[in-house]
Parts: C-alpha cells; structure tokens; sequence
C-alpha cells in the first residue's frame, strides 16, 4: 500500500516538466538558507531559534522563520515546543531531512573549496564583458 492508502502505483515525478510539484522542493531546497539550516541542525543536532540565527550569520528573523516554517511543513525538520518561562522551542532534523545532509554538506564544502575558481571566472568574466 502506498502513502494514499492504495494499491497504486507510486506517482512518478519529472522536475523537467513545468507542472511538476518537485520543483516547488527544489526551490526550497535549493535555497540558501535552508541547505545552511539543514547543515547546521545536521552538525548541531537539536537547536533553538537563536542558536540557529547565531550560527547562520546575516540571515534575518523573517528569513530564518520562513525557511524553518517551509522545511517543517515539507518534513525536513521538527519543531518542538516545550512550555516553560520562556516556551523553549527546538528545531531537528526528520529522518527524511537526515536523509537530505549529506547531499547539503557535500555542496557546501563544495562551494567552500572552489570559491577561489569562482572568483578568478567572475573577474575574468566582468573583464571581457566591458
């Protein structure tokens, strides 16, 4: 039985076709914020708000709120209110975000280590270009 409660056959997704819910993932996914959040909780494990807005630095409260409220409602990532004075909330990552790490942490190093090539391209780039 698949997630509808069927026999049928899983839906097949093509990110390539316009009409594909996929590429809404993608959006969010490739976004950088949310491959630096999944990174980090990824690292961290379970954090709090402002262990996350102290880790991801320049990202903004209204950017951070929309990008945790985005991966918690595609179920990347939990987020767990725990009453108390103050309610303390915590953010961590679902099995199905732990599954999405290793493909983060591969293209932040990624970027990290080529960030000098990039940088020597755009230079020659914006040179020929004027």
């Amino acid at each position: 039985m698949d997630l509808t409660g069927t026999d049928a056959p899983a839906a097949r997704f093509d990110a390539f076709t316009a009409s594909c819910p996929s590429r809404q993932l993608l959006d969010t996914i490739g976004n950088k914020w949310a491959s630096l959040v999944i990174v980090a909780l990824g690292l961290g494990g379970r954090m709090r708000y402002s262990e996350l807005a102290a880790r991801i630095a320049g990202v903004s409260q209204k950017m951070l709120t929309q990008t945790l409220r985005n991966l918690e409602r595609d179920g990347l990532l939990t987020r767990t209110v725990t009453p108390a004075v103050p309610v303390r909330v915590d953010y961590e990552l679902t099995s199905l975000g732990r599954s999405l790490l290793e493909t983060m942490h591969h293209l932040k190093e990624w970027a990290e280590t080529h960030m000098p090539e990039v940088h020597q391209a755009r230079e020659e780039y914006d040179q020929r270009d004027t």
